[in-house]
C-alpha cells in the first residue's frame, strides 16, 4: 500500500527565501531612499566650528554631541557630524547659547526603511513561529505524537497481508477460537446468515489474564476472515484537549465504515470504559464523554456491513454495565490460563520458531509450569533458547527447558552470592524439613526437585513438587496437607536448631493466605459453614479480596486461622521429630551437593518405593519438574 508523500516543504523554508530577497532588494534597489551620510570629528573641531558660526543645530546626550552644519557637501545628502562629548566642559551650554544654535534638530537614523520594517515586524513573527513550533513538536512526541492531530483516529490498521495470524498460531484456547470461527465465518459468507434472520453480533468481548492471548486472537480473527483490522489501545482516545477522544472514536467508526468489512480491536477498553458515577455529574469528564461517543457510534452503525468490534480487557468488573448490554458487546468470550493440554500446545508452537532437540517431552514441561500464561511460556522457550547459546549449543535441549522454567519461578542462579556456612546449614535442613513433611503426607504432591543454590528472587532455597495430575478442585484434606507442608520449614528450624530464622517468611504468608481462605471463601469452617465472609475483587489481576462482615466475625475468623495453622505446624512438628534421623541424613547430602532430585531424595527416603529401573543422575544436572508449589527461604 504505497503512501503519498506530502510535497509541501515546512513554512519556515518560505519565511527564509523571504527574507534574503527583501535584504537584496535593499542592498540593490533601495540605497537612494538612504539621503542621510553621518560624519565622526574630533571635540576640538567641533568647538572650532561653533566659534566660526558654521553650526546650525546640536542634539546632546550623555556620551555623544550630534550636529548639523550650516553648509551641506556637494554629493546630494545631508550631512550630520557627531563627536565624542568632554565631560569635564560644563561651559558647553553657555557656548551653544551664544552662537545661537538651536536645540531642535534630531539626527536620523542611518538604518533603511526597509530593514527597520523587517526587525520591527517581520524578526519577530519569525522567532514566534520558530519558537511555537519547537514547543508544538516537543509537547506532541512527549504525547505520544498525537497531541496536535484534532479529532484524527491514530488507528494502526492492518491489511490482510500484514495482520500474518491466523487460528494456527493460536494455542490452548479451543473455546475461545470455537466462539471466534463463528464471527469469521459470518464476515466469509454473510447471505446464508441473512437468510435466516441471523444478524452478526456488533462486539465480542475478550476477559481473561494478562498474557493469554487477547490480541492474538483479535488478529487471528482479522487474518482468517481476511479483512483489514484496526488496532487501537483505549488510552490512544483520552488525549490532552477535552472532546478529543470523542472526536477520534467518530474518525475511528467513521474510517471502519469506509473499509467494511473490517474488525475494530480495542485493546485495554476498561481505560475509557469505566462506569459512570454522580462524581462526573456537573463537571466535563473527557472519559465519560468517549464513552458515551462508543456507545453512540456502536447503537448507530450497521452490523450488516459486516463491521466487528472486538475489545480486550482484564478489569471487566469495572465496566460500564451500558456497554456491556446485548446490541453492543453482545458475546463475552472468557480466554483463562491454559490446562495441561493447552500448555504443552502452545510450547510447540513457540517451539517452531525455535531449534530444538527431538527428544525434549513437552507434556513434562506443560506439567511442571501449571498456572502460566501463553506469554510466560513463550518466555520460558526464549530463555531455553538464550541457555543453549551460552552453552555453546545450537540446539535446546531438555534440561534447557527446565532451567528456564526454574529461572521463571525462582529467578537466575546468584552464583557469586556468598552464603556462610551456617546459613547453608540452616536453608538445607528447612528445605529437607518441606521435602519430608510433603513425602509423608498423602495429599501432597511428590517432591521432584530441592536446592539451596540462591536466586534472585530472594530464596535461599526452594522445594519443588509436582502434581501427578491436574487438580481443579482441592478437598479439604488437601489443603490442610497443603499447609502443613509450608510449616515443615519453620518445624525443621525449631527442631534442629532450638531457634527459629526469617527465611519462612514467604511460607507464613502462603499458610495464612490458604487457611484465611478456607474459612471465609470456601466454606471449610465448622464454626461458619457456608457463609461467605469476603468478596474478592480484580479476579484477573490482583486477586484482593475484603471481608464483608463485622468487627466481631473478623476477631473470630482470625483466632480460627491461627488454630488451623498451629494444629498444621504441630502436625509437621510430629512428622519430622518421628523422622529425625532421615532428615539429617537428607540435610547433609543437600549440603554438599546442594541440589537433588526427587529420586535423589526418594532413594535415601524410602528406597523400597523406587521403581526397579531406577538410576541416580547428575544433580547438577536435574531440572526442575515441578509445577505450582515452591517452598522457598526468603533471605
Amino acid at each position: 500500500m504505497n503512501e503519498k508523500k506530502d510535497s509541501k516543504k515546512p513554512l519556515i523554508v518560505y519565511y527564509i527565501i523571504a527574507l534574503i530577497v527583501v535584504m537584496l532588494l535593499n542592498a540593490l534597489l533601495f540605497p537612494q531612499i538612504q539621503r542621510y551620510s553621518v560624519k565622526e570629528v574630533a571635540y576640538s573641531e567641533f568647538l572650532t566650528m561653533l566659534e566660526e558660526g558654521k553650526i546650525k543645530s546640536v542634539q546632546i546626550d550623555d556620551t555623544q554631541i550630534a550636529f548639523t552644519p550650516t553648509e551641506q557637501l556637494d554629493d546630494g545628502k545631508a550631512t550630520y557630524y557627531v563627536t565624542n562629548r568632554v565631560t569635564a566642559d560644563d561651559k558647553i551650554v553657555d557656548r551653544l547659547l551664544d552662537a545661537g544654535v538651536t536645540f531642535t534638530q534630531i539626527v536620523p537614523e542611518e538604518m533603511s526603511p526597509i530593514i527597520e520594517f523587517l526587525l520591527s515586524w517581520v524578526l519577530p513573527l519569525v522567532i514566534f513561529y520558530a519558537l511555537g513550533s519547537f514547543m508544538f513538536r516537543r509537547m506532541s512526541k512527549q504525547m505520544g505524537g498525537n497531541s496536535m492531530t484534532f479529532g484524527k483516529s491514530n488507528a494502526k490498521v492492518y491489511v490482510e497481508a500484514q495482520t500474518g495470524k491466523t487460528f494456527d498460531d493460536v494455542a490452548g484456547e479451543d473455546e475461545a477460537k470455537d466462539a471466534l470461527k463463528e464471527i469469521v465465518d459470518f464476515l466469509h459468507d454473510p447471505q446464508k446468515y441473512r437468510d435466516i434472520g441471523a444478524k452478526l453480533p456488533k462486539g465480542a468481548l475478550l476477559v481473561g489474564p494478562p498474557g493469554t492471548g487477547k490480541t492474538l486472537l483479535a488478529k487471528a480473527v482479522a487474518g482468517e476472515a481476511k479483512v483489514p483490522f484496526f488496532s487501537i489501545s483505549g488510552s490512544e482516545f483520552v488525549e490532552m484537549f477535552v472532546g478529543m477522544g470523542a472526536a477520534r472514536v467518530r474518525d475511528l467508526f467513521k474510517q471502519a465504515g469506509e473499509k467494511a468489512p473490517c474488525i475494530v480491536f480495542i485493546d485495554e477498553i476498561d481505560a475509557i470504559g469505566k462506569k459512570r458515577d454522580a462524581a462526573g455529574v456537573g463537571g466535563n469528564d473527557e472519559r465519560e464523554q468517549t464513552l458515551n461517543q462508543l456507545l453512540t457510534e456502536m447503537d448507530g452503525f450497521d452490523a450488516g456491513k459486516g463491521v466487528v468490534i472486538l475489545a480486550a480487557t482484564n478489569r471487566p468488573e469495572i465496566l460500564d454495565k451500558a456497554l456491556l448490554r446485548p446490541g453492543r458487546f453482545d458475546r463475552r468470550i472468557p480466554v483463562e490460563l491454559p490446562d495441561l493440554a493447552g500448555r504443552e500446545a502452545i510450547l510447540r508452537v513457540h517451539a517452531r520458531d525455535v531449534k530444538t532437540e527431538p527428544n525434549i517431552d513437552y507434556t513434562q514441561v506443560a506439567r511442571a509450569t501449571s498456572g502460566c500464561s501463553g506469554a510466560e511460556l513463550a518466555n520460558i522457550v526464549n530463555e531455553a533458547a538464550i541457555a543453549a547459546v551460552k552453552d555453546g549449543r545450537k540446539s535446546v535441549a531438555q534440561r534447557d527447558m527446565e532451567e528456564a522454567i526454574e529461572i521463571v519461578i525462582a529467578g537466575y542462579q546468584r552464583k557469586n552470592a556468598v552464603v556462610s556456612q551456617r546459613d547453608k546449614l540452616t536453608v538445607s535442613y528447612h528445605e529437607i524439613g518441606h521435602a519430608l513433611v510433603a513425602a509423608k503426607l498423602e495429599n501432597a504432591a511428590p517432591v521432584q526437585k530441592i536446592t539451596i543454590i540462591p536466586r534472585t528472587s530472594g530464596a535461599l532455597g526452594y522445594t519443588m513438587q509436582v502434581d501427578e495430575e491436574e487438580r481443579l478442585l482441592m478437598t479439604r484434606e488437601q489443603i490442610l496437607d497443603k499447609i502443613t507442608t509450608f510449616c515443615g520449614g519453620r518445624a525443621a528450624e525449631a527442631l534442629i536448631f532450638g531457634r527459629i530464622t526469617s527465611g519462612a517468611s514467604n511460607d507464613i504468608e502462603q499458610a495464612t493466605k490458604l487457611a484465611r481462605m478456607m474459612i471465609t471463601r470456601l466454606g471449610m469452617s465448622d464454626t461458619f459453614g457456608m457463609m461467605a465472609l469476603e468478596t474478592q475483587s480484580g479476579q484477573y489481576l490482583s486477586g484482593d479480596a475484603n471481608l464483608v462482615c463485622s468487627d466481631q466475625t473478623a476477631a473470630r475468623i482470625d483466632v480460627e486461622v491461627k488454630q488451623i495453622i498451629a494444629q498444621c505446624y504441630e502436625r509437621a512438628m510430629q512428622i519430622l521429630t518421628d523422622n529425625k534421623e532421615k532428615l539429617h541424613e537428607l540435610a547433609k547430602i543437600l549440603l554438599e551437593k546442594e541440589t537433588i532430585t526427587g529420586i535423589e531424595f526418594m532413594a535415601v527416603l524410602a528406597p523400597n518405593q523406587l521403581p526397579s529401573t531406577f538410576e541416580p543422575t547428575d544433580a547438577a544436572q536435574s531440572g526442575a519438574q515441578g509445577d505450582a508449589q515452591t517452598d522457598g527461604g526468603q533471605a
